[in-house]
């Protein structure tokens, strides 16, 4: 079930992430490189793991599982025909199935209850009771069990004071050494409440019930909860008519300013083509592991889905995560009509079907825990309502996130290094800028740079003597003796300009506070821009946010604006959105309705007697190119113009752009704040040691773009460069030796062993030389050997004479 270290012809980026400790304070932390070559996990790999004997226990649905140190423990559900109280344990590092030893009174049999860890003992809450078989003594509960894991003694906490009401199906989590419950079903309603017990003392433990604020989500039940950066996360679930995919968080952390309020996440940041929330759905799992929430199966629309989705609480971006390409595969599961999911991506889709990863079938009612860096999956409920006795493991991938845009938003933010200047609007009020992040993302801003770049060349000196560089404040004076190029722009006022500019540089734009039409349409002028600068991306960021940001309160004075500014689009939607049967009578009642324009007023009673046909179009909708994108192509020539920086590399010159190396390395923004080379170069080292031209590539594309694909050998050469150059996080180092890890093939141990060797990575050489002694015969026909040193082809000569047996020399002796 392990994996072998040395892969052949595996993906860089399916591989296992590694765990690196990354100290900018200690300078030792990467001068040695020490490499793991298996055994271990492939990332994002499912594995299907011993079933659960029926005389062990039986399969099940609506259970709970927790996790405690290598256990997972599996409590109560139903298996069709029976509700169970029994506990089973899983041994994931035996792969071992058993029946957990109890004492003492456990809690009557139920399903849909609630199972958390606290400390070394298990919380099992509520949940439905009686016997479904008979259809009798059927009731929610809310009695609180504890289990010892250390004594295997169950024992009930019977709690004064005010109470939970019983209740089935709710969500619940620990914090902060709390239990809490929110939400689920009383045998009559749907629930939103939520309550609180401390698990500390048991003798003094009473229940609270938490004053929520903020947007609360619906009532609802059947729906997972999770904890993620102090934030309790809920996600979808049964809730009648309002019935939503919706994402909300929960705030926990006391020392946040609002306590106990509630946040629907938006959606509408993600564009068309990018990957949706999952559909909306019950009786699914949703786990959290560093930063993201993994949400698999339940019920969707009478369907059972079995893609994984992971939601980043960083980036508020989803993602259908594919399995790995070495997932265990299984023949007999797709001939036999079992489901294998509705959604793979088109690697699977080409391959045959006995060859398709042998993932979890679609169900609901599982349950889910996380151990160490694996999500462990048990049971459920799959097609024809038949109970699930499997067990599922997946490999999570923990990479340090990109901090691309981030390091580009702060380089804004900080207004270092700039060395364009818009002057806007009538006023006149001015925006500083960096050429090289405009050019790249918008070809309108592009030509006008260049414009003004020309007329300030034929000004020269003479144009340079009368104006000279503007008074800008320190650090923001453009480099070199280059006066800060000025750029007009009488269309564009600075308020916009400057959401505009926040786009440009991050990809994204804070959405509209509720409730603040301001906001509102201050979106509308940006989307004006974005039209007239031709920003595709950004024209569908900005239609999707004001029309998600369009309400009773604030329809009237958007539909007016758009009127004004001509956006057609806009004031179409809002239009529709007044005169539809449960807006209209309110919004004509308004204060705001009797000082409309009259002409808008006019359009608004038409509409209503008579709408117009809908337009139905089948175009796709160009959403434009994206940060990443857009550097890639300035890193591949778009950018030669506008560079203003050479590095150098064993003599050999590479132009580059200043205002990109310093905010992605805080090296280079501290060489050109105060150690600026007067001739504009700059030499590249990694310590002492030169990198390889592909390697300096490589780092490149990391540095531009956020790139970490790349040959082993580069890793070689650049896994101490995240120290050395002040890279954000240690993101390009964790691949680094991932990527070493897992891809030594015999087609590329040559050039690895020659970076090895320059780069003094000792383990590594001696890796490699392993590899070439015991497939010499494969290794002796590759067209490298001959272009090896003279030393290198010693090692390898005594590597193979240190590898034959004393037998095999006499036996080589007497042929001679």
């Amino acid at each position: 079930t392990t994996k072998c270290g040395i892969s052949q012809g595996v993906g860089i980026l399916s591989e296992v992430a590694p765990s690196v400790d990354f100290d900018h304070s200690c300078s030792d932390s990467v001068e040695y490189l020490t490499l793991n070559f298996g055994p271990f996990e492939t990332v994002h790999r499912w594995r299907r793991l011993p079933p659960c004997d029926e005389f062990v226990g039986a399969r099940r649905s609506k259970h709970t599982v927790v996790a405690y140190r290598d256990a997972i423990y599996v409590f109560g559900g139903d298996n069709g025909k029976n509700m169970l109280n029994d506990l089973l344990r899983f041994d994931v590092k035996d792969c071992s199935w058993c029946r957990a030893f109890t004492t003492g009174t456990p809690p009557a049999p139920r399903y849909h209850h609630s199972a958390v860890v606290y400390g070394s003992s298990m919380f099992v809450f509520g949940g439905y009771t009686g016997d479904i078989y008979s259809n009798s003594n059927l009731k929610n509960k809310n009695d609180l069990f504890e289990y010892k894991f250390a004594t295997g003694q169950w024992t009930e906490w019977k709690v004064e004071g005010s109470l939970p009401v019983a209740r089935s199906a709710h969500g619940a989590t620990v914090y902060s050494d709390k239990l809490w419950i929110f939400a689920g079903y009383d045998g009559n309603a749907r629930l939103n409440d939520m309550w609180t017990i401390s698990l500390q003392d048991r003798e003094h433990a009473c229940w609270e019930e938490i004053e929520q604020s903020g947007e609360i989500p619906p009532s609802c039940c059947n729906f997972p909860v999770a904890v993620c950066r102090d934030k309790m996360f809920v996600f979808s679930g049964q809730s009648g008519a309002k019935i939503t995919n919706n994402l909300f968080q929960f705030e926990l952390n006391v020392n946040k300013a609002i306590l106990n309020e509630w946040t629907r996440i938006p959606t509408e940041h993600l564009l068309r083509g990018s990957p949706p929330p999952p559909q909306r759905r019950y009786g699914h799992t949703m786990v959290a592991f560093d930063r993201h929430l993994y949400v698999f199966g339940g019920a969707a629309d009478n369907t059972l889905p079995n893609e994984l989705h992971s939601y980043d609480v960083d980036s508020q971006t989803w993602e259908v995560i594919q399995p790995s390409l070495d997932s265990e595969v299984c023949a007999q599961r797709v001939s036999t009509g079992h489901r294998v999911g509705s959604l793979f991506s088109s690697v699977w889709r080409k391959k045959p079907l006995h060859l398709l990863p042998l993932m979890p079938s679609g169900r609901l009612f599982h349950a889910a825990a996380v151990i160490q860096d694996a999500m462990y999956i048990f049971g459920g409920t799959v097609d024809n309502n038949v109970r699930s006795g499997e067990m599922y493991r997946f490999q999570f991938s923990c990479y340090p996130k990109c901090t691309l845009h981030e390091d580009y938003g702060k380089l804004f933010e900080n207004r270092q290094f700039c060395d364009v200047e818009f002057i806007l609007g009538e006023r006149e009020e001015r925006v500083l800028g960096h050429i090289a992040i405009v050019t790249a993302r918008c070809q309108w801003l592009r030509k006008k740079i260049l414009q003004a770049r020309d007329r300030q060349r034929q000004g020269g000196e003479e144009g340079a003597g009368a104006g000279g560089p503007r008074d800008i404040p320190g650090g923001t004076r453009a480099s070199g003796n280059q006066p800060m190029l000025e750029v007009h722009i009488r269309e564009a006022e600075a308020q916009p300009f400057e959401v505009l500019m926040q786009f440009l540089y991050t990809d994204k734009i804070q959405y509209p506070r509720r409730g603040h039409v301001q906001d509102v349409l201050l979106i509308m002028d940006v989307y004006k821009l974005a039209l007239s600068f031709k920003l595709s991306r950004l024209e569908q960021l900005c239609v999707q946010y004001i029309e998600a940001s369009v309400d009773l309160q604030n329809v009237l004075s958007v539909c007016e604006q758009a009127n004004k500014l001509q956006l057609d689009q806009l004031k179409e939607h809002c239009l529709n959105f007044v005169v539809k049967e449960t807006h209209f009578n309110q919004v004509i009642m308004t204060k705001e309705f009797e000082h409309l324009s009259t002409p808008l007023i006019v359009e608004i009673v038409r509409r209503k007697q008579q709408p117009p046909p809908r337009v139905y179009s089948d175009q796709p909708v160009d959403i434009g190119t994206s940060l990443v994108q857009d550097m890639k192509a300035y890193l591949e020539g778009g950018g030669l113009d506008f560079c203003d920086i050479v590095l150098l590399l064993d003599g050999h010159p590479r132009p580059a752009h200043k205002a990109i190396l310093a905010a992605r390395s805080s090296y280079f923004e501290a060489m050109f704040r105060s150690f600026m080379p007067e001739d504009g170069q700059v030499n590249i080292s990694i310590g002492e040691m030169v990198p390889s031209k592909q390697a300096f590539e490589s780092m490149l594309r990391y540095i531009y773009y956020g790139d970490v694909n790349m040959p082993p050998e580069d890793s070689l050469y650049l896994f101490a460069a995240p120290y050395y150059y002040g890279f954000s996080n240690n993101r390009l180092q964790a691949y680094c030796k991932q990527n070493l890890e897992m891809n030594v093939t015999v087609e590329n141990v040559l050039q690895i062993l020659e970076a090895a060797d320059k780069t003094q990575a000792w383990d590594m050489k001696k890796h490699c030389l392993h590899i070439i002694v015991h497939q010499f015969i494969k290794v002796s026909k590759l067209p490298n050997l001959r272009s090896l040193s003279q030393l290198l082809l010693l090692d390898i000569i005594e590597s193979l004479a240190s590898h034959i047996s004393d037998k095999q020399c006499a036996e080589m002796g007497s042929d001679i």
